[in-house]
């Protein structure tokens, strides 16, 4: 049976989606400036490039670095919380009829 997952107390639910909350926040003023960084280059290298390509820039750049840092958010979230201890493993169960010996040689 699955043990009580520190995230369903809400206090400590609060707590953790705040500084996830605040992560994100840093992250979205992160890509901000990256994408900045990017026109300015863009920009500055003279090249002739149509102003959709600056969309697409921005896109890019955003949208990959918004989906890695709310990924890697939710793995501190998780981790961070105690979530990840909370998950029952079934390979735990295996070892105890198998034992730890039998099951390296399956594999």
């Amino acid at each position: 049976m699955a043990r009580k997952s520190p995230l369903d107390d809400p206090e400590k639910a609060a707590f953790a989606w705040a500084r996830y909350k605040k992560l994100m926040r840093a992250m979205l003023g992160v890509t901000i400036l990256t994408v900045l960084i990017a026109w300015a280059a863009i920009a500055w290298s003279e090249l002739p490039v149509s102003p959709h390509f600056f969309i697409a820039v921005a896109l890019g750049i955003g949208f990959t670095m918004m989906l890695a840092s709310a990924l890697m958010g939710l793995i501190f979230l998780s981790n961070g919380t105690g979530h990840d201890e909370s998950i029952h493993d079934s390979r735990e169960d295996a070892d105890r009829w198998y034992g730890s010996d039998k099951r390296e040689s399956k594999d």
